[in-house]
C-alpha cells in the first residue's frame, strides 16, 4: 500500500465538475438505499400485514441511533480529515481517521449492550403496544446484536468519499441495497422468518458492504490508512463537536418518529400508525436524497475550507442550493399527484387506514419545499466550523419546534395537525437561516 500522500483532484479541478462528480454517486446510492427501505415496507406490508409494517416502524428509531452515533463520529472525522487534507497535513489526517474508526466500535459495543439488557423497556417507550410488541421485539433484537456492523460500514463510506473515492461509495451503497432485496424476499417470502428475517437482510447488506468499501485501502490514490496513534481525548472531543449537528439530525429523525407514533396511537390507534409507517418509509427516501445532495458537498466545502479557498466554496454552496431547491419543488408535486399510488405500494390496507395516510402524505410533503435548503446550510455551517449555527438547524427542526408545534397543533386541526407539523418547522427553520446570513452579510 502507498503510504505517501497522492495529489488531490480538488486542487485542480473546476468547481462544476468537481460537484457533480461528488453529486451523481451521492444521489444514485442514496436513491438506490432509498428503493432499498420502500422495497423493505413493501415486502413487510403485503407478506405480514399492516400491523408488522407498523412494529417495523416502531422498531425503526434504534437502527437509527446506531446511524447517529456513527455520523456523529464519522462526519466529525470525515470533515476534520478533509480540512487537513486541503492543509496538506496529511499525517494529522490519517491519525483522525484511525482515531474515529477505534472511538465508534468502542461506543457502538457500549450502547448496543446496555440497549438489549432493557430492550422490553425500551419497546414500549418507542411505542410499542400489545398488537405491535412482537414484531418490534423481534426486528430490535437483532439491530442491537449486529449494530457495530451498521456503524462501521457508515464510517467507511464517509471517509472513503471525503477521501476522493465517491464512484466506490456509491457502489458499496448499490450493492448492498440490492443483497438487501434479494436477501429480503428469501427470508420473508421463501423462508418465512418474518421480520426478524427483514432485520438479517439489512445486517447481512451491510457486512458485504464493509467489504466493498476496504478495497478503498489498497488503491495507488487512497491517502485512507491506519496508523499507530495515541488515543487523543481532545481530538475525540474535537470530532464530536463537529460531528454533533449529524447526530442531532439522527436522532432528530428518531425523535419525529417516536413523537409521531406515540400521537397518532393516542388519537387514531393502530390505525393512524400504521398510516403514518407509510409515510415514514416514504419520506425515508426523500430524506436519504437530500442527505446525498448534503452528503455530495460536504467533502468538497471541508476541503475548499481548508485550502483558505472560499470563492470554490461559494460556488459549491449556489449550486447545492438551487439543486435542492428544485428537488424540493419535485417531491412536492410527486405527493400531491401520486399520494393514493404510494399508500397501495405497501400492502392492501383497511380503507380507515388509506383514509389518514393519502391527505396525510399530500399536507406532509409541503415540507419538502423547505428540508433540502435547510439541510444544504445545515451542512455548509458543520463544514466550515460554524457548529452553533448547524446545531440550532438540526435541533429545531425536529426536535425543539417540533415538539413544540406537535404539542398544539393537532388540538386546533386534529391529524391534519399532526401532518402539518414537520412542514410548519421546517418553514420556520428555513426563515432563521435567512434571518442569520443577512445579519453575516
Amino acid at each position: 500500500m502507498n503510504n505517501h500522500p497522492v495529489l488531490n483532484r480538488l486542487d485542480t479541478e473546476s468547481v462544476g465538475k468537481s460537484f457533480v462528480r461528488y453529486l451523481i454517486p451521492s444521489i444514485v446510492g442514496m436513491m438506490l438505499m432509498a428503493v432499498n427501505i420502500v422495497i423493505d415496507g413493501i415486502m413487510v406490508g403485503n407478506r405480514l400485514g399492516s400491523v408488522a409494517l407498523a412494529g417495523v416502524g416502531i422498531a425503526v428509531p434504534v437502527y437509527t441511533i446506531f446511524v447517529a452515533t456513527s455520523l456523529w463520529i464519522g462526519i466529525g472525522a470525515a470533515t476534520k480529515y478533509s480540512i487537513e487534507m486541503g492543509a496538506k497535513r496529511t499525517e494529522e489526517a490519517r491519525i483522525v481517521f484511525s482515531n474515529a474508526i477505534t472511538s465508534i466500535f468502542i461506543v457502538t459495543l457500549i450502547i448496543a449492550i446496555v440497549a438489549y439488557i432493557n430492550q422490553i423497556k425500551l419497546a414500549y417507550a418507542l411505542g410499542a403496544n400489545s398488537d405491535t410488541y412482537v414484531y418490534v421485539a423481534d426486528y430490535m433484537s437483532i439491530m442491537l446484536i449486529f449494530g457495530f456492523i451498521f456503524t462501521i460500514e457508515n464510517v467507511f463510506s464517509v471517509m472513503v468519499r471525503n477521501d476522493g473515492g465517491p464512484n466506490l461509495s456509491m457502489v458499496a451503497l448499490v450493492i448492498t441495497s440490492l443483497v438487501n432485496i434479494a436477501l429480503n424476499y428469501i427470508f420473508l417470502f421463501k423462508l418465512d422468518y418474518g421480520v426478524k428475517g427483514a432485520a438479517a437482510a439489512t445486517v447481512i447488506g451491510a457486512a458485504i458492504g464493509i467489504v466493498i468499501l476496504s478495497m478503498h485501502f489498497f488503491k495507488k490514490e487512497s491517502n485512507l490508512r491506519f496508523v499507530r496513534f495515541k488515543f487523543d481525548y481532545k481530538l475525540l472531543a474535537t470530532l464530536l463537536v463537529i460531528g454533533f449537528p449529524s447526530f442531532l439530525s439522527e436522532v432528530g429523525f428518531s425523535v419525529f418518529t417516536i413523537s409521531h407514533n406515540v400521537t397518532f396511537k393516542y388519537l387514531a390507534g393502530t390505525d393512524g400508525v400504521s398510516a403514518f409507517a407509510v409515510l415514514n418509509y416514504v419520506h425515508s427516501v426523500m430524506l436519504l436524497l437530500f442527505l446525498g445532495m448534503g452528503g455530495a458537498i460536504q467533502p468538497l466545502i471541508s476541503y475548499y475550507y481548508g485550502a483558505k479557498d472560499n470563492h470554490k466554496m461559494t460556488v459549491t454552496l449556489r449550486l447545492a442550493i438551487w439543486t435542492s431547491l428544485g428537488a424540493g419543488i419535485l417531491f412536492f408535486f410527486i405527493g400531491l399527484n401520486a399520494s393514493g399510488p404510494m399508500v397501495d405500494l405497501f400492502g392492501n390496507f383497511p380503507s380507515e387506514v388509506r383514509a389518514i395516510a393519502i391527505p396525510g402524505i399530500k399536507l406532509f410533503f409541503i415540507a419538502y419545499l423547505f428540508m433540502g435548503i435547510n439541510f444544504v446550510m445545515m451542512t455548509y455551517y458543520q463544514s466550515i466550523g460554524q457548529i452553533r449555527m448547524a446545531i440550532w438547524i438540526t435541533s429545531a427542526r425536529e426536535i425543539i419546534l417540533l415538539l413544540i408545534i406537535l404539542a398544539i397543533l393537532p388540538r386546533i386541526f386534529g391529524l391534519n395537525g399532526v401532518w402539518l407539523a414537520i412542514p410548519l418547522s421546517e418553514f420556520i427553520v428555513l426563515i432563521t437561516i435567512i434571518y442569520y446570513q443577512k445579519a453575516r452579510d
